[in-house]
């Protein structure tokens, strides 16, 4: 068989998910990845402990994001994963929690099929998911909430997005990237109707060894982010589930953290 000419080949872009932040949420085929990567594109909320699972001499390439700064825009990171691919290098896109839940996973993948890239998406723990149940909350109970909303709260427009009905009776809203906007978002739901009664948990760091479960009232939303000095990665789940969010759960986080720093 005729050898292929080095021009024509093409590597793989593994778009993964690396869950909360603890390295034992990753799935297997996310560690097996990362394990034997050759290149790994990653934002800024890989935590460290998974970053350090990338064999010696693997390229680490951060294009982390923050409210006020980009290190490469979405545009440029999507022709840097297909510039390497089509270089005949695998990369292995490693994205916090889920890469199709507020990962942008799905524009970088539209980009590579868009030039001939082959894409594998490795799915992982979202940070919803992961961080609640660390914090015993759950965030469909019966009786108390039936249906669950994910929305990002750091987006352009947010006092003009339609957020009625997502939180109250019977439901439970998660909002990513919110701290930022707390008191933009407590006034908002406040305003379109919402108990200002209802419970809300915040949710600091979820999985890793300094998380925080904070909780308190809607109305309390931005006093707590403030005093507490809340940071991302953090989520804030309201409805009546998060009253769920127990001390005991700290208590458990704190024995944990113990358990790693031994």
């Amino acid at each position: 068989m005729a050898e292929v000419p080095s021009s024509l080949v093409r590597g793989t872009v593994y778009l993964v998910g690396a869950g909360p932040g603890d390295p034992e949420l990753l799935t297997l085929r996310a560690a097996r990845l990362i394990g034997g990567a050759d290149l790994i594109v990653h934002d800024g909320l890989v935590d460290e402990a998974i970053l350090a699972l990338a064999p010696q001499g693997a390229e680490l390439i951060s294009v982390a994001k923050s409210r006020a700064r980009h290190t490469l825009p979405q545009e440029e990171i999507n022709a840097l994963l297909v510039r390497e691919a089509l270089a005949g290098r695998d990369v292995v896109r490693l994205k916090g929690g889920d890469p199709f839940i507020f990962g942008r996973g799905g524009e970088e993948m539209d980009a590579c099929t868009a030039a001939g890239v082959t894409v594998e998406v490795v799915p992982g723990v979202s940070a919803a998911v992961g961080c609640a149940a660390e914090a015993r909350l759950p965030l469909t109970h019966r009786g108390l909430s039936s249906a669950v909303t994910f929305v990002a709260g750091q987006c352009q427009g947010l006092a003009e997005q339609n957020w009625a009905g997502l939180a109250g009776k019977d439901r439970t809203l998660v909002i990513y990237m919110g701290i930022a906007s707390a008191p933009l978002i407590a006034e908002k739901l406040i305003a379109d109707g919402l108990s200002p009664d209802i419970p809300v948990a915040v949710l600091e760091k979820g999985t890793r060894s300094d998380s925080r479960v904070l909780r308190g009232a809607l109305s309390e939303l931005a006093y707590i982010v403030e005093t507490e000095q809340v940071v991302s990665p953090a989520l804030i789940v309201i409805g009546e589930v998060a009253g769920r969010a127990e001390e005991q759960s700290l208590r458990s986080m704190a024995d944990r953290a113990r358990e790693k720093a031994a």
